[in-house]
C-alpha cells in the first residue's frame, strides 16, 4: 500500500509499505481524510523530540472499516470511523489514575509509532468512534477539537464563565468552540486578524488583538475589571503564561495547553495572592464523544478550520510550502480516498 513517510527533516515521500494485518481486538481501516497539524510540521523540520525517522505521518484519521480482527464486538465493516491515536501502558501513574491521556509512555500514531497517512491502517477497536451523520472530513477533525475540548474541561469551564483562549490556532479553535459550546462567554485572543476571525466564527463573542498595546485594557473592559475567570493558554512561550497569569481573575483558573521549551519565570507571588488553579492539558481523554455531538449540533461548522485540501501525493509539496510561510497554512485536509 502507498503511505506518507517523513525520511529525515525537511525530506518527505510517498513509499511502499506492507499491507497491515488486523490482530486481536483489531480493526483495518480504509483511511480517507488525515488532517495535519503542527506536530506533522514539526516532525518534518526534525524539531520534535519523540520522534525517530522514517516516520509515516497521520494522527487526525477518519476512515470506513473494511475488516474486523478476532474478539471485536459492536463494529462491522462499511462503518464510518474516527479513530483516537493514543496508545497507553496501563501501568504508569497516569494510567492507573484512570488519566490515560497523560501516560508515560505514551505512544501517539504518526509520532512514536507509524501513523495513519497511509492506505489502510490497522487500529484498535477501543479506539473508534462513530456518527450516523458526519462526514468523514468531519471525523477527521474530531481529535484536534477534541484537545482544545480537554482543556475545556480541565478548567472546569460551565456556562458562568468568561473564557480567554490564548492562540487560536488548531486546538486554541477547539478550546473557543468546546468553551462556548458549554454556553461559556469566550474571548479570542491571537495576532492574526485571520484566526480571530475564525474563532468569532467557532463561537467567540469577542477577539482581541494580541499585539495591541492596550490589549490587558481591552480585556479589563470585556470583562468588567475582573479578568476572566478561565484562560486557556495555546501557545506555548514564557510570555503567554506569564500573561495568563497577569489577566486571570482572582480565584480563576488556568489550563495550559502550550508546550513551552525552556523554562518558565512566573510572579509566583500572584498564584498565591489570586489564588489560581494551574493544571495542564495534554491529548485528549474521553472528549471525542463531547465533540461530536458538538458537530451533529450544528453549533459549530468544523470545515470552516480547512484552509487546503490536497492528495497523498501533493504532501510532500504542502509541507515543504508551510515549512517557507508557516502562516500560508491552516489547517490541512488529506484526501486518502473517497
Amino acid at each position: 500500500m502507498r503511505a506518507l513517510a517523513i525520511d529525515a527533516p525537511g525530506v518527505a515521500h510517498v513509499v511502499d509499505r506492507p499491507e497491515p494485518a488486523a490482530g486481536d481486538g483489531e480493526v483495518i481501516i480504509r483511511v480517507a481524510r488525515v488532517g495535519l497539524c503542527g506536530t506533522d510540521l514539526s516532525s518534518f523540520l526534525g524539531k520534535n523530540p519523540l520522534v525517530s525517522y522514517p516516520r509515516v505521518i497521520g494522527h487526525e484519521i477518519a476512515g470506513v472499516i473494511e475488516s474486523i480482527g478476532p474478539g471485536v464486538v459492536g463494529w462491522a465493516a462499511g462503518a464510518r470511523v474516527a479513530v483516537s491515536p493514543y496508545k497507553n501502558c496501563g501501568a504508569c501513574p497516569a494510567c492507573r489514575a484512570h488519566r490515560p491521556n497523560a501516560c508515560r509512555n505514551n505512544q501517539t500514531l504518526g509520532v512514536q509509532r507509524d501513523g495513519a497517512l497511509a492506505e489502510r491502517a490497522v487500529v484498535s477497536a477501543s479506539r473508534l468512534h462513530t456518527s450516523s451523520i458526519l462526514t468523514l472530513e468531519h471525523l477527521a477533525l474530531v481529535e484536534p477539537f477534541s484537545v482544545g475540548m480537554h482543556a475545556v474541561g480541565r478548567a472546569r469551564v460551565t456556562g458562568d464563565d468568561t473564557v480567554l483562549v490564548i492562540g487560536c490556532g488548531g486546538v486554541g479553535t477547539g478550546a473557543v468552540a468546546g468553551a462556548a459550546g458549554r454556553g461559556a462567554r469566550v474571548i479570542a485572543f491571537d495576532v492574526s486578524a485571520a484566526k480571530r476571525e475564525l474563532a468569532l466564527r467557532m463561537g467567540a463573542s469577542a477577539a482581541v488583538d494580541a499585539s495591541a498595546a492596550d490589549a490587558p485594557h481591552q480585556i479589563a473592559a470585556l470583562t468588567g475589571g475582573d479578568g476572566p475567570s478561565v484562560v486557556i493558554e495555546a501557545v506555548g512561550s514564557a510570555g503567554t503564561y506569564r500573561f495568563a497569569l497577569d489577566v486571570v481573575a482572582s480565584c480563576g483558573r488556568i489550563a495550559c495547553l502550550g508546550w513551552v521549551k525552556g523554562d518558565v519565570a512566573l510572579e509566583a507571588r500572584q498564584l498565591v495572592a489570586k489564588e489560581v488553579d494551574l493544571v495542564g492539558s495534554r491529548n485528549a481523554l474521553d472528549e471525542f464523544g463531547e465533540v461530536i455531538a458538538l458537530f451533529e449540533s450544528g453549533r459549530v461548522d468544523p470545515l470552516q478550520v480547512v484552509t487546503d485540501r490536497v492528495t497523498l501525493d501533493d504532501v510532500p509539496q504542502i509541507l515543504a510550502r508551510w515549512a517557507s510561510d508557516p502562516s500560508s497554512v491552516g489547517k490541512v485536509l488529506v484526501s486518502v480516498s473517497d
